[in-house]
């Protein structure tokens, strides 16, 4: 079989390969490596833990079963969310779930630039941190599917422009202007996070 022209510096390449070449353990490492990311990408996608672990379970089982027929056009990675965007993308076209509003609190903060850094350990300051970040977590919840992926690939996943064009199948100017597009909507609705003192000063009153 002829492959494409990838670096071999990409290491996680080398595992697919050597996994598909029959190394059980290579699959183990990937799995090993992948499945949190997967399951973080599927919650801030969905909203709900338990569908969240039950598609990267499908993920990975797909990846499994297609190994024979991997053939490495791209980083490992990009094939990876390539197959849990589109597992997430149909799962919400099939379940009509726009708007989720289950909520965990194990959520990350500091990953989007108009969150403010929490610098009071009091109980206040925990209430508003975790209000200031649920808030977050639903203003990117409410965004359409398609921007919603482009905008978790970006932020949470470090995913450049090129790669996510190769997951969504556009090209880099689409999903710059997605992009865009995306944080012209999270930053209409969050702009009283990055007002100094408006949150912090009604729940003060």
């Amino acid at each position: 079989m002829e492959r494409a022209a990838v670096p071999n510096r990409d290491p996680d390449t080398h595992l697919m390969l050597t996994f598909q070449q029959g190394d059980p353990s290579s699959f183990t490492q990937l799995l090993t490596k992948y499945r949190q990311p997967v399951v973080h990408f599927f919650y801030r996608m969905i909203q709900d833990p338990a569908v969240a672990e039950e598609l990267a379970q499908e993920v990975f089982l797909r990846i499994f079963h297609a190994r024979a027929r991997y053939v490495p056009k791209a980083r490992f990675t990009t094939w990876l969310f390539r197959i849990a965007t589109n597992l997430a993308l149909n799962y919400l076209r099939d379940t009509r779930m726009e708007q989720c509003r289950e909520r965990t609190t194990d959520v990350d903060t500091g990953e989007l630039p108009w969150d403010l850094p929490d610098t009071s350990p009091t109980p206040e300051e925990r209430l508003l941190r975790e209000a200031r970040v649920q808030e977050v977590r639903a203003a990117i919840a409410s965004l359409p599917p398609t921007q919603r992926a482009a905008v978790i690939m970006h932020k949470y996943h470090d995913m450049e422009y090129r790669e996510i064009a190769m997951v969504l199948g556009c090209s880099e100017s689409a999903v710059k202007s997605l992009l865009y597009r995306a944080y012209e909507n999270l930053r209409t609705r969050l702009v009283h996070l990055v007002r100094p003192g408006n949150a912090a000063g009604s729940l003060r009153r």
